[in-house]
Order: structure tokens, then sequence, then C-alpha cells
């Protein structure tokens, strides 16, 4: 019979089993700063147990550990000899995808989109803060989606009635901040929805777990802007800067996944210190649409000597400056400019070699030293390589820019995460191809990916309908648009494809903004008064003192 019996961390459960006890402890990964949920609390652990009995076995559980995390909760436990049973991260049921964050009225029909092709499947959608969850309920509640917002600001009992709702699925969606999901095992959510990029991986390892637990299909869709970033770092700046630097790393290493042009599910067990053998796993946007491989072996060698020549002393922004020859104020202080690395790699541009490093590190060429802040050392593999040059090739991280640049970019985006018509896909790639080398431009500088992804499956025929594409402006799509659509309309003929039906998204009245509005033209109809008032008064004033000259005039 098992007595469990609570001491005073929430999570810690002392346990009887047949005469003898033992110590658990739950969510074990929050005794570490670097665990995504560290508690300074659970440090004290050790300190209560050998009040208790120092000799009484310790068990710790968590889904949720980097090798560093790891280290820590062997060593914050005092575990001597401990047994390390680590299980596989990987979830090959789940598909991981990215797509550019645009603005708002855009991303929220998306999403609307989104949801009604999963044909009322359980979904998750996770938002930054509690007026966005209570925002994005409510639209889609107008789309005719059964939906609810779940956030800490809820009354206790109101939160537990639309919980058993989404859990007896007479809801469809829940709407919520990090304050939902534990604990919560329901089998068959389909999919899991980020608003704004999570704090951590570990933060979005263990939300998007909580799809497809039955082992059927679950999707797992991020929207990623730059300006949530900024208000991820923003969050951290009250906070101790031991812990800002290690939030801004963690930030960093989510970035770092979101901007990936490889594998998702390989840069994600990479992080946990799993090596996926797997060169495409065939179920992210990534390895759906593979891009091309670059060769980089001379590349890596300026890499490599670059590190060593450092000393293994700096970061991945340091040694991407250097090698591009990026004078900076750090450089200048450690006198760098004089080394043979600076400028080595100046004929490509940060964004090549950042994306070299990533893949450097996947490879286990270098790894990331997180405990000496993200410090880049060299493995024996980088070192034999350095000894022997081989082939290495490379895909280029995503670039968001050019979705994300102002409120005109960006479009919608369907609730299929591929291009409905594989062989109209490939034709707008060549095309694209063609039309890149006749300006002397790269490809997805004209249109990107997701863009033809979308015209090969709302089949645009129109500058007006192309628009409607993900990353398609309006300057864009007259700049580039015509032969794309010319291209389309004639493949659409041809083969006599009936073209899907107008979407008509349904917005709320924003009784907020309605607010500020009514106070904005009643502020500026009282100023217009006050200035009539005081021009008045300045005539009348001026028109006595005309009225006097001429008295005194006529005297």
């Amino acid at each position: 019979m098992l007595l469990p019996k609570r001491l005073p961390s929430r999570k810690t459960f002392l346990f009887q089993r047949s005469g003898d006890f033992f110590f658990a402890v739950d969510e074990a990964h929050c005794i570490s700063e670097w665990g995504h949920d560290f508690r300074p609390e659970y440090r004290r652990l050790r300190e209560m147990m050998d009040q208790i009995n120092s000799k009484i076995p310790v068990i710790a559980l968590t889904a949720t550990a980097t090798p560093k995390v790891q280290s820590d909760i062997v060593k914050n436990l005092d575990l001597r000899n401990p047994n390390i049973f680590i299980s596989s991260f990987n979830r090959d049921n789940l598909y991981y995808e990215i797509l550019p964050k645009v603005k708002k009225s855009q991303t929220d029909e998306s999403i609307v989109r989104f949801v009604k092709g999963m044909k009322n499947k359980s979904g998750i959608i996770y938002t930054l803060n509690r007026k966005t969850t209570e925002e994005l309920a409510s639209i889609l509640e107008a789309n005719g989606i059964k939906a609810v917002a779940y956030h800490a600001g809820l009354d206790a009992k109101l939160r537990a009635r639309r919980q058993d709702g989404f859990l007896n699925e007479d809801v469809q969606v829940i709407v919520a901040t990090i304050a939902f999901g534990m604990g919560i095992d329901k089998p068959d959510i389909r999919f899991v929805i980020h608003y704004n990029i999570p704090k951590s991986i570990e933060n979005y390892y263990q939300e998007t777990g909580r799809a497809g637990r039955d082992g059927l299909e679950g999707k797992c869709v991020l929207y990623y802007s730059h300006k949530d970033v900024s208000k991820l770092e923003h969050l951290m700046r009250d906070k101790p800067l031991s812990e800002r630097e290690v939030g801004a790393q963690l930030i960093n290493e989510t970035v770092a996944y979101a901007e990936s042009g490889v594998c998702r599910r390989k840069v994600i067990l990479s992080y946990f210190g799993e090596h996926y053998l797997e060169e495409n796993c065939g179920n992210c946007d990534n390895c759906k649409h593979p891009k091309e491989k670059i060769e980089a072996k001379a590349q890596v060698q300026i890499v490599l000597k670059a590190l060593k020549e450092l000393d293994e002393k700096f970061a991945t922004e340091y040694v991407v400056n250097l090698i591009s020859g990026k004078l900076t104020p750090q450089i200048k202080m450690f006198r760098h400019e004089g080394s043979a690395s600076f400028g080595a790699g100046k004929d490509q541009d940060p964004h090549f070699w950042n994306s070299l490093v990533r893949q450097m590190i996947l490879d286990g060429l270098i790894r990331k030293d997180i405990e000496e802040y993200g410090l880049l050392r060299l493995t024996d593999k980088g070192k034999d390589f350095a000894k022997k040059p081989k082939s290495f090739t490379i895909v280029l991280n995503n670039k968001f820019e050019d979705a994300l640049g102002d409120d005109e970019e960006g479009a919608d985006r369907g609730g299929e995460e591929i291009a409905a018509d594989d062989k109209l896909f490939e034709m707008l790639r060549d095309l694209r191809q063609k039309q890149a080398k006749k300006v002397g431009l790269v490809p997805w500088v004209i249109f990107l990916e997701t863009s033809l992804q979308d015209m090969a499956t709302l089949y645009p025929t129109t500058l007006e309908e192309l628009e409607k594409c993900q990353g398609v402006s309006g300057p864009k799509a007259r700049r580039y648009g015509k032969p794309f659509i010319e291209l389309i309309a004639q493949y659409v003929e041809e083969n006599n494809i009936e073209k899907p039906d107008d979407f008509v998204m349904k917005s709320v009245v924003n009784k907020s903004g309605n607010k500020v509005y009514i106070i904005q033209q009643t502020d500026k109809k009282y100023r217009w008064k006050q200035s009539l008032k005081i021009r008045a008064g300045k005539l009348r004033s001026s028109w006595k003192r005309w009225k006097l000259l001429q008295q005194a005039e006529q005297n």
C-alpha cells in the first residue's frame, strides 16, 4: 500500500511501500537554474531529506532535462552513484512547423482557417498574455468554433468548468497561457499552436508534447516573429543579472530552432543530448520541403581555425563577427582585429556563418558549453576534421525578415501544412529559379517557399488573389507576380481545376478600441471648441483696441 506524505515542496513526496520509505521528487528539472521552471526552494530539498533521514533512497523524475540539467539534479540532490534511466525524447507522430507571424488580423485568420481545417478535432493555443487569450477565443467563437479562454486571472470554478468542457469535448479549443496543461492527460489532442515564441525549448517540448499522446496525429505550429523575441527579453529586464543571462541563452536556443533550415526533430533531440541518425524525419516543414544543400568544407575549416585561435573562449556571435570582419567594440577590446581569422569569411554574410555554426554543432564538430554562457568548444570529431577535411554540406537557416517587415507583408495560411498540388508547386519553384536568375537575385527574395505552397493551394489567377498568399505584399505581387499568375491560370485551365471558395473571416468588435476612439474624438472636439473660444477672445480684444484707437483719433 502506498502512503504519500508531502514535504514543504509541493512536488516532493515521502512514500512507503512494504515497510520501506523513499523520497520521490517530481518535476526535478526545477532544481536547476538551467531548467525551464527553476524554483529556488528546490535547492533545499536535500537539506530537508537529511533532516528526516539521509539514508532513505531518492527517485527524481522529469520529462524535460538537458544533460546540464541532469547533472544539476544529481549534484543538488546529492545522488551517490545513481542509476539514470533516459527514454528517447523523440515523438515521431508529432509534426513540427514554424510560420512567420504577420500582422495580427492575418495571423488570426490563419489560425481560424487552420482550426476549421482540423474538422472539430481538439487543440490548444498558447499565448503570452491573458488579454490575447480572451481576444483570440472570441474570434474563434465568432467563426463558429467552440473555444474558451483559460488563464490564471479567471475564477477557480470557471477555470475548472472550462477545463472539464475541454476534456468532455464540449469545447474544441482552449486558448490559454502556460497556466493550462499541467496534469492534463487528454490523449486525443490533435494540435498545439503557439501564438508567441516560448521562453525555452523545454517549454516548447513540454507544451507540444500534449498533442497526440495516443500515438496518432499531432500538429505543432509555432508563429514566429522578432517582435515576440524582444517582448520576452523585455520581460527579463528587472531580473537579477545571472537569471537574465541564463534566460537570454534559453531564448537564443529557441530562436535558433525557429530559424533553422534543417530537420526540426534533429534540433530538438540534439538540445536534449540525443543524436538523431536520420537525415530526413519526413514529419516537419523543413524535411517535407527540403532546401538545396551547399558545400561548406572550406568554411568549416575557417570556423575551426578561428575557435582554436580564440582558445575556445567566445560564443557564436563573437566568432561570426570576427570571421565576417565586423569591427565591434568587443573585438577592439580583445585586439582580435589583427588576428588571422578576422575577415577570413567576409565573402559570406553573417546569416551563412550562423547557419554553418548551428549545423557544425548538430554534426558534433563543435559543442556549445551552455554552463559557460554558450562558449563554443572543439570536439574530438572537430579536431579530426581539422586534420583531415572532408565534404560538409549545409542548408541555410530560414529568413523571416521578408515576411515580417511592415504590416503589409504576409498573408493567410490555410489549414493544410503542405501544398495541395505538388505538381504545380514544383512548376512554381522552377519558375522562381528562372525569374531569380533573370533579375540577379536569390530565389527566396522573389517569393518564399511558403508563398509558393499557398499558390499551389489557392490557385491565385489575379494579382489581388496573389496578395492573399503568405509573404506576398501588394508591391511584391506587382513587381514579381505576373508570370506566376499566368502560369497558374494556364495550369487551372488545362487541368479543369476548381478553385477553393473564398474564405470569409468574421471579426469581433473591439470594445476597448471603440472606447479609445470615442474618447479621442471627444477630446478632439473639446480641443477644437477651446481653440475657437480662444480665437474669438483674441478677435474681441483686437476689435476693442481698434475702437479705442478710432475714438482717440477722432478726439
